[in-house]
Parts: structure tokens; C-alpha cells; sequence
């Protein structure tokens, strides 16, 4: 749903303007608003919008399915499906128009990647644990303690070998395009009784908390290390969860508690970087081979333009909206609830590595690593990736992590 009322606009007001110029132009003209948002600049906008989109005839109409998202969410979790429709329809010249679908109007969290494999949809963003269900292959990301940091996450992911490690087995196995993605890491999202605990200091303080998981396999056995009771509770379910105490805490990132209003309900947000929270943008790759060279080529580069804008963004609402940082700004979404984000020292997070990683715990691994080695056409999937991961240095910021067109050899 679109909320009540934001920027002055009311629900019945955008709804309107949607019926006149369709949902997709509104949507878009709001999102490159740079000033003040009225209902007379965004009813400028939107017709300007349309008649842009609209002055010719599409070659190709794309649907896209962004689970629960919408353009204020896109201030909390940068996911930049938006940016990238937008973007591609202006690089193909109109030759491509995008019809975009947020707030779990055509799929969700857990279905998008399948509504995609169906030809439903053919663009969808969902993190890549929820997607795992349908695609098996993308908990190979979830390694425990495999990135170190967000840095190594975007490193990856320009990184050319992530064509051969991530993304060619994903389009040969589970018929999907990955183009973009969001990087955080994974921690505990406590609830609200952990207010008037002392901050955790140490994964040891968490044992016997039973916590919310997500689809991903190889997360689920990080938690089972760490004794942390993973339990399967779907995405739209984990507020209320929290809310009644059914679980002690939710495995997720910081800016997705956020954007998802799980802070009034929760004590302590806990940086513990157990393994890639991935907010992912993928096509359906028969779609993407169906489109002529010029325009696949448009693609990417929107795909490479939009993953530098994630990149940057991204790491600017987290200290900026959501409050992950140390100190914490107050007027934050984290800050305005009194909820501390708990980082771990280094000692710390090397005793939850040490528990529960392929590196020092191989044998829980073992048969998700080599069916994962063997759907990779037979490369050790986890020192690979693990390798990459640490070939920038810890002392780089993530907005620092020079961008690359990961699908180009150099």
C-alpha cells in the first residue's frame, strides 16, 4: 500500500495521479524529484514523465516486481530498481519501457525469484537468501564470515570473477540474470526485552536466543554453529513475531529493520556479519537473451550504472536515515527509537568466525559446499570468493570500492 500521507500527498491524491499517468510515471517522476514534493510539481512531473515514456512505441515491455518496495523505501534500503528502470528506458531511447511493480503488488519476498522463472515477471528485486528457495545456487554468498566486510561485498561483485563464480551458474541452473545488488551483512535484530539487557558484547550472549531465518540453507547453518535456534518465519510475519516474543530476534540486516518499521519493537541491533544481506536486482535470463545486442548492451550498463548509485547511496542512508553507525546520529530511524547499534571488536567477530566458518568448522559445510562446487562446474566456491573478499583492504570505505564492468575479462 502506498502510505497514508508523505511529502503532503495524500494516498487518494498519488492513487489519482496514478489512474491519469499510470503507476509506473508517477513513481518515477517522484523519484527524481530533487526539491520539495507538492501535488501540483509531482502532477507536472508525472505528465511530463508520461509523455516521455510514452511519445513512442516500445520494442520491449518489461514487468518488474520489487517485492515490498516503494520509492520512500528506497531512502532506507537503497535497492535502485527504480534508478535502473528509469536509467534503461532513457539509455534505450523509449526502445524499452519498464512497468514497475513495488510494495508486493505483483510478488514478494519469497515468490518474486519464481514469478520471474515463470515468465510472469521479468525483472524482480528480493534478497538473495529469500530468492534461494527457488534458486538454490545463490547461498553460495552465504558462507559464514566469507566477506569480512561491505567493502569485500561490492569488490565482489565488480569483480570479474563473479561471472564465473555467481552469476553464469545462476543463468545455466536456476534461469535467472543477476544484475545488481545492495550489500549489508547479516546480524541479530533483537526485540524489545534486549532494551534493558547489557549490550552484547560477545556471540556468547546470544546462545539459546531463538531467531528468525530466511530461506538461505548455508544461513541456517551458520546460526546452528553460533547456537543461535534459526527458525523459518516468512519476511511479512518476522514484526509480528518480534511484537508477541515468539522469537527472540530476527537474522537480517540494519537498513531492512528499518525500512520494514521493526524498530519501536526492537532493544538492540546487533552488527554481528554473519554472512550477505543482498537486496538483488536479476532478470529473467531468456528475456535478456531475447533482446538484441545493442540493447543487452544497454542493459548492463545500466545494470553498472545503477550498482555504483546502490554503492554510494546506500552507505549514506546507513549512517544518515538508519543509524548503523557509532556514534549514532538522533534523528536517525534507530536513534529516534533508542536503539543502539552494537558493533562487536575484532576479537569478537573472530571467535563467531572460528565457531561456525568453512575455514575453521568445515565439516557442517561439507555437502552444501560440494553440491555448490559441482553446480559451479567444479570450482572450490568458498576459498575462491573468500579469496576475492580479501583482496581489499579492511581500511576501505565501501563508497571507496572502485567500480568495475564485472562482465568485461579486464
Amino acid at each position: 500500500m502506498i502510505e497514508d500521507r508523505q511529502n503532503g500527498i495524500s494516498k487518494r491524491e498519488f492513487l489519482s495521479l496514478a489512474k491519469q499517468y499510470g503507476l509506473s510515471s508517477v513513481l518515477f517522476a517522484g523519484a527524481a524529484a530533487t526539491g520539495p514534493l507538492t501535488l501540483a510539481s509531482l502532477a507536472v512531473a508525472a505528465e511530463s514523465t508520461y509523455q516521455k515514456r510514452f511519445g513512442k512505441e516500445p520494442k520491449f515491455t518489461l514487468k518488474f516486481g520489487a517485492a515490498g518496495f516503494s520509492p520512500r523505501t528506497e531512502n532506507i534500503l537503497v535497492t535502485g530498481g527504480v534508478h535502473f528502470a528509469r536509467d534503461l528506458e532513457e539509455r534505450t531511447d523509449g526502445e524499452i519501457r519498464i512497468e514497475y511493480f513495488g510494495q508486493n503488488q505483483i510478488c514478494g519476498e519469497l515468490n518474486c525469484v519464481k514469478k520471474t522463472q515463470q515468465g510472469i515477471i521479468d525483472l524482480f528485486t528480493a534478497s538473495t537468501q529469500n530468492s534461494a528457495g527457488g534458486a538454490p545456487y545463490l547461498n553460495v554468498l552465504d558462507y559464514a564470515y566469507m566477506f569480512p566486510g561491505r567493502s569485500a561485498q561490492y569488490h565482489f561483485l565488480y569483480h570479474p570473477k563473479s561471472e564465473q563464480l555467481l552469476r553464469e551458474p545462476l543463468r545455466k541452473r536456476h534461469g535467472i540474470h543477476m544484475l545488481f545488488s545492495h550489500c549489508e551483512l547479516r546480524g541479530l535484530m533483537l526485540g524489545s526485552a534486549w532494551g534493558d539487557k547489557p549490550r552484547v558484547t560477545s556471540v556468547n550472549d546470544l546462545a539459546g536466543t531463538k531467531n528468525r531465518v530466511t530461506g538461505t540453507q548455508l544461513g541456517r547453518i551458520a546460526m546452528q554453529q553460533l547456537d543461535l535456534n534459526p527458525v523459518p518465519v516468512a519476511w511479512e510475519e518476522t514484526l509480528d513475531g518480534l511484537k508477541q516474543g515468539l522469537i527472540d530476534g530476527a537474522e537480517t540486516w540494519a537498513s531492512a529493520a528499518a525500512y520494514a518499521n521493526m524498530s519501536p519493537v526492537m532493544g538492540q541491533a546487533v552488527d554481528l556479519r554473519m554472512f550477505c544481506g543482498t537486496e538483488a536486482t536479476s532478470m529473467n535470463a531468456s528475456v535478456f537473451d531475447g533482446l538484441p545486442g545493442e540493447l543487452q548492451d544497454a542493459v548492463m550498463e545500466s545494470a553498472y550504472q545503477t550498482q555504483i548509485y546502490v554503492q554510494n547511496a546506500q552507505e549514506a542512508a546507513l549512517i544518515n536515515v538508519v543509524g548503523a553507525s557509532n556514534p549514532q546520529h538522533p534523528d536517525t530511524i534507530f536513534g529516534k527509537a533508542g536503539v543502539p547499534f552494537v558493533e562487536l571488536s575484532r576479537e569478537a567477530l573472530k571467535e563467531a568466525e572460528e565457531r561456525s566458518s568453512p575455514e575453521f568448522n568445515p565439516e557442517p559445510w561439507e555437502s552444501w559446499r560440494e553440491r555448490l562446487n559441482e553446480w559451479s562446474g567444479g570450482l572450490d566456491t568458498y576459498t575462491e570468493i573468500h579469496k576475492i573478499a580479501r583482496e581489499v583492504s579492511a581500511d576501505v570505505l565501501p563508497e571507496n570500492v572502485e567500480p568495475r564492468r564485472w562482465w568485461r575479462s579486464a
